[in-house]
């Protein structure tokens, strides 16, 4: 049987190597900002665990406070052993479940550059199985096109949010939100 866990800041230590390889460097925040998220009740690390084995099946990493309601999935990572068996859906029916109560879930893709140029569909695809909708986005965070709804309501969740855990200057480094310019 699988379970969704928070485990808290050893396991995220655990993991981070893993959060290093499966996501950008321009989007993954620092340990330090994670930790001091995560004390702050700001962020959660979650860990989905086979309970009979105790083996690690996923991981997911949530803003969760002072988000006017929503929570912001963050990453979402399934273990390189365990991939392909279906195990990304329960863990995404685990986290709906945990945040059934919240407005919603905001899930932000980014195109950052892939070796995969499919990565963004097959995303799609996968967040599109839980009734997720794309909202296109008039806004860049860090230059990057952002496929998530940040206006109006993300507007303010995210340099809100982000400002509990970073210096000024990594919010400002790590969160640049500015308009697209029209073409």
């Amino acid at each position: 049987m699988l379970k969704l866990i928070a485990p808290g800041h050893r396991e995220l230590e655990r993991y981070y190597p893993l959060l290093e390889t499966e996501f950008d460097s321009e989007e993954l925040l620092s340990r330090l900002a994670i930790h001091k998220g995560m004390l702050g009740g700001n962020i959660e690390f979650l860990v989905l665990r086979e309970e009979e084995s105790g083996m690690d099946a996923g991981c997911a990493l949530t803003l969760t406070k002072n988000l006017y309601g929503y929570v912001d999935l963050k990453y979402l990572a399934v273990m390189p052993w365990f991939r392909g068996r279906g195990l990304g859906v329960e863990l995404m029916r685990a986290i709906n479940r945990r945040y059934a109560d919240t407005q919603g879930i905001i899930a932000e893709l980014t195109e950052f550059d892939d070796p995969d140029p499919d990565r963004l569909k097959k995303l799609r695809k996968f967040f599109n199985r839980f009734g997720y909708e794309e909202i296109p986005s008039d806004y860049t965070i860090r230059g990057v096109k952002a496929n998530a709804d940040i206006a109006p309501i993300a507007h303010r969740i995210i340099p809100d949010f982000y400002s509990r855990f970073l210096s000024p200057a990594a919010l400002w480094s790590m969160m640049e939100i500015k308009k697209v310019e029209k073409e």
